[in-house]
């Protein structure tokens, strides 16, 4: 007498089959895709910020290609000069200036030719603080290598830290040339590329991968031109001012402008100490103070002219999402991270808040537009 199979088993060993096959691919995939992150992963930054400047430009450089016979990769060659002789000549400089300064007073401290004014009696009036700057200042006045060698081995360690910031600043600056140029070819090919993003959107998203490609469009382009670029051109124009204007420590000054400029706080608190300076100094005529201070109020102020150049809407996302994303950038992956922590953050938070009013049970998300 034969037996017959049990159906339930035979289901549970095809099933258990079925699913061991699909865990060994999930698996395979998931080690393939591991691997090819490591090997991707030192050019995640200077790729992802190549993207966001191809997406912010590529309007420009089609402009361009059309006043040039459709010439695509000679627009994208002008661009990439065009970027290099405006951001980077005058970064370079700035940037020049901000190591120039910090290897002074490294050199000043430890050979103690470094000298420290008194300060006034009214220093001792600061609410709470008051009494220990004056403490300090006055020890630092009477007997600054005393009180560098009391702090030792703590200024040993900021002035490793200073010279590595310096450094990374630099190190920043190459990625960003290497950022622009592969920003060009992306543009160059900008066409076939558009067309291949948007086929991946709509194959993870479906329908509404084409809504979600022209949200990230516009978002990319908003933060880059509407809040870093107005950020990073002002920083520059400030810099160059300070440096025609002959103020120390001018590249630290531009740094603490761009990320005022990113932080929406106006300029001019960066400035005001420099044109003070201009007039307490004793180094500068009345007529070269007042020229310079005058130069130094317009830069302050550049920004009233930029933004509305370079956008004409506000960012639909809160300036807290984007000082964050950019401050946590900066600390992940340098100076360059601060540009695209800034532009990641705030599209990850325009898409989250698209997919929570996707829901038809959802309130009203306020975006908290910034002007």
């Amino acid at each position: 007498m034969s037996t017959l199979p049990d159906p339930d088993a035979e289901f549970e060993r095809r099933a258990s089959t079925l699913l061991l096959d699909v865990l060994i691919r999930a698996a395979l995939v998931l080690a393939l895709a591991m691997l090819c992150y490591q090997v991707f992963s030192p050019f995640l930054s200077l790729m992802t910020w190549a993207v966001i400047l191809a997406v912010t430009l590529y309007p420009l450089h089609q402009s361009v290609a059309a006043r040039l016979g459709g010439r695509q990769g000679w627009a994208a060659t002008l661009l990439v000069l065009l970027g290099i002789v405006v951001v980077i000549v005058p970064t370079a400089a700035l940037m020049s200036s901000l190591g120039d300064s910090v290897q002074r007073l490294i050199h000043d401290v430890q050979n103690n030719t470094l000298k420290v004014p008194p300060p006034r009696a009214s220093v001792a009036q600061w609410p709470l603080v008051g009494e220990r700057v004056l403490a300090f200042w006055t020890k630092a006045h009477a007997d600054l290598p005393a009180l560098v060698q009391s702090m030792q081995p703590k200024i040993g360690n900021l002035a490793s830290a200073a010279l590595g910031f310096v450094a990374g600043i630099g190190g920043g600056l190459l990625k960003f040339l290497a950022s622009l140029a592969i920003a060009g070819i992306m543009m160059a090919f900008g066409d076939g590329g558009a067309r291949a993003i948007r086929a991946i959107f709509e194959r993870v998203q479906g329908k509404s991968g084409a809504d979600l490609v022209d949200l990230s469009t516009a978002t990319i382009r908003a933060v880059a031109k509407g809040v870093l670029g107005v950020a990073f051109l002002q920083a520059i124009i400030v810099g160059i001012c300070l440096l025609i204007a002959g103020i120390p420590w001018a590249g630290v000054l531009a740094v603490i402008v761009l990320v005022l400029g990113i932080a929406q706080v106006p300029a001019l608190i960066a400035t005001l100490p420099a044109i003070a300076y201009l007039w307490v100094s004793g180094n500068y005529g009345t007529g070269a103070a007042i020229l310079y201070t005058v130069l130094l109020v317009v830069s302050g102020m550049a920004d009233n002219v930029l933004k509305p150049l370079m956008l004409g809407r506000g960012v639909d996302a809160p300036m807290p999402v984007i000082l964050l994303g950019a401050l946590g950038g900066m600390a992940a992956a340098g100076i360059l991270g601060m540009f695209v922590g800034a532009t990641l953050l705030a599209l990850g938070y325009q898409l989250f808040t698209g997919w929570v009013a996707t829901s038809p049970e959802a309130p009203q998300v306020h975006t908290g537009r910034t002007e």
